[in-house]
Formats: C-alpha cells, structure tokens, sequence
C-alpha cells in the first residue's frame, strides 16, 4: 500500500515521502479501514515540524486524527462492525500515551471501539471532516463554556472552520455570538452565516465594542483560538468572573520566538475580577473520555450534518502523490478551502 511517510521532524514539504508499506493486519477488537478520504490540518503539519502537544516516533504516517472508509477487514474474534461498513475513524491520538498510525495511507488499523458508522447520503468530504472542526465547536460550546439560550459568546477568528460552526450551533440553540475577525471584507460573510454582531480588529476596538454590543451585563463566556495580545484583549473584554476558553493559538503559527507564543493577561483582571482562563485541546478529551461518550458526541456532531445544522465546506481532493501542492493548500491565507487526501478505489488490494 501507499503511505506518505515523514522520515524525520522538519518542514512537510521537506520530510514527507511517498513510500509503500505492507498492508497491517489489525488484533482482536481491531479492524482493517482501506482509507477513502482524510484531511490537512494545520495541526497536522504541526506535529512534522514537532511544534505540537506530542510528538511520533519517525519515521512516522502523516496525518493522524480523522478519516472515513470502509471495513476491509477485522481482526481475531471480532464480530462487528461488518466488513464492508463505511465508518469514520476517530485516530485523535490519545494523551498521554503513544500517538495512532497516521491516517495518510491506504489501510491502517482501529480500534473498533473507535469506528463510527456513517450513512452513505453523507459525502466523503463532509465524513471525513467529523472527529475534529464539528466536534470542537460541539465540545466548546456545550460541554466547556456551557453556554445558555439567550447567552452572548464571544469567540475570535470566526471566520475559521471551528469559528463558522461555533455560529451555526449558537444560531441552532439560540445562543448570541460576539465574533471577531482580522479583515473588513469578512465583516458581511459572517453577518450572513448568522452571527449576531462582528468586531474588525482592523479598523475597530475589541474591548470597546464588546461593553457597546453586551451592555453592562457584559459577557461572561469567550472562546479563542488566536492566543497572543488578541486572546488578552478578550480575556480583558470580559464581565468580572468571566470564563475564556483558549483551544488555539493562530498569532504563534511560524513564530520561534517563546516571547511570542503567550497571552499577556491583566493581573487585575484575573485577581480582583476573578476571571479563569484555561486550555482546551480535543487529544486530551479524547484521551480521557470514555470511547462511549466520545461516540456518543460524535453521532451527535454526524446527526447535526446529516440534518443541515451544521455545514462543513466541501473539501478540495488531492492524490497522495500531490501531497506538496495539497500542504501549501492547508496554510495558504484565506484559502477557504480544506485539502483532503483522497484514496482511489481499486489500487494496492494485494498489499503491494
């Protein structure tokens, strides 16, 4: 089978090679999965250039936290799911603990505890995208910040992937969003998507607009995923005992300097005014919920796709062999667009 392959920690398009493997051969309460479509993500290349939370053992599979297939096959004494089902693969490697095969290859093994069914009306593209953009706006907006109908959440790059799906779920459950963006021209487009009110970084100040647009109740919930003076300005932003939920940190992307790679916090605020701060990260849910919540909330995220709450923008396909076009892709400006790496039918069945 085909595999592309980091020989070492580095740049992507440096250390990636397409290489071929023998097929595995899945254990007891494992399954065979012949790979059909699978996405970039920043995180992704992150994790080649050693830049995130865990690191593999190289040379190692690319990619490693979401994809869709078929049951090919499974292995000693396991009876379901039955060869042939079109699953989606959880492959979020767990923390702490040794991180999955990658899902960047032809067939890799599963645990089938790990295996969610999804039905063929779903796309490819929207499959393979469930375990980790849908799921994160799910887990944030319900689980850690527990926001309630009428409630304002305040959130930064809404014009992101997580940040588009964090207001179609606040729209669903009745939930007003403050959403902060870096460009004017983005302004309308989440007008459009349903966000309630928009602050340009650009032209206007956060903290200002915020007290205007929540009035002297203020807002007591925040999600960023930008990190640095942005993610301070919201924290600032806040009504005293205020939560803000930091599950990302976009400023830091490509900078080296640790000097860089922090959120300048008032100490005032989070003295006198009580406000918490804390991290998210979706390996760590992973790691520590069980395999029945973590289906539980992904046949939750599968039933708000498959009923149009929540819209995940149709990817753009790439072949394994196009792997550098497709990763300049998953960091290009705006691209709007997320790469996926899409498998063919029909090729390397022998295992060669």
């Amino acid at each position: 089978m085909r595999a592309l392959v980091a020989v070492k920690a580095g740049e992507p398009t440096d250390v990636l090679r397409l290489e071929s493997r023998p097929v595995p051969t899945p254990k007891t309460g494992q399954a065979l999965i012949r790979v059909k479509a699978t996405p970039i993500h920043a995180s992704d290349l992150h994790v080649l250039r050693g830049r995130y939370g865990f690191s593999p053992t190289f040379p190692a599979v690319g990619g490693g936290l979401e994809c869709v297939g078929r049951v090919a096959a499974l292995g000693p004494d396991t009876e379901a799911p039955t060869v042939g089902e079109r699953v989606v693969v959880a492959a979020v490697p767990a923390v702490p603990g040794p991180p999955v095969a990658g899902t960047w290859q032809e067939y890799l093994v599963a645990d089938t505890l790990r295996l969610l069914p999804v039905p063929d009306h779903l796309s490819d593209s929207s499959a393979c995208q469930l375990a980790v953009n849908p799921l994160t706006a799910l887990l944030l907006v319900t689980r850690e910040l527990d926001v309630q109908p009428g409630e304002w959440l305040l959130q930064t790059a809404a014009g992101s992937t997580v940040g588009r799906l964090v207001i179609q779920l606040s729209r669903h459950l009745g939930i007003r969003t403050i959403n902060v963006v870096r460009r004017r021209a983005a302004v309308e487009e989440i007008k459009a998507l349903g966000g309630d009110e928009v602050i340009c970084t650009e032209d206007e100040d956060l903290v200002q607009r915020v007290a205007e647009t929540a009035g002297p109740d203020g807002v007591l919930k925040a999600a960023d995923c930008v990190a640095g003076p942005v993610g301070a300005q919201v924290s600032q932003a806040l009504a005293p005992s205020g939560e803000l939920v930091v599950y990302g940190a976009l400023s830091t992307h490509r900078k080296t300097d640790p000097a860089a790679l922090t959120i300048p916090l008032q100490a005032r605020s989070v003295i006198y005014e009580t406000k918490r701060i804390r991290g998210f990260w979706l390996n760590r849910w992973f790691a520590t919920a069980s395999p029945e919540i973590a289906l539980h909330a992904l046949a939750r995220v599968r039933g708000l796709v498959a009923d149009e709450v929540l819209s995940i923008p149709r990817g753009r396909p790439f072949p394994l062999e196009h792997f550098i076009e497709a990763v300049a892709l998953a960091e290009a400006p705006a691209h709007g667009t997320k790469p996926l790496f899409v498998i063919e039918d029909g090729r390397d069945e022998d295992g060669k």
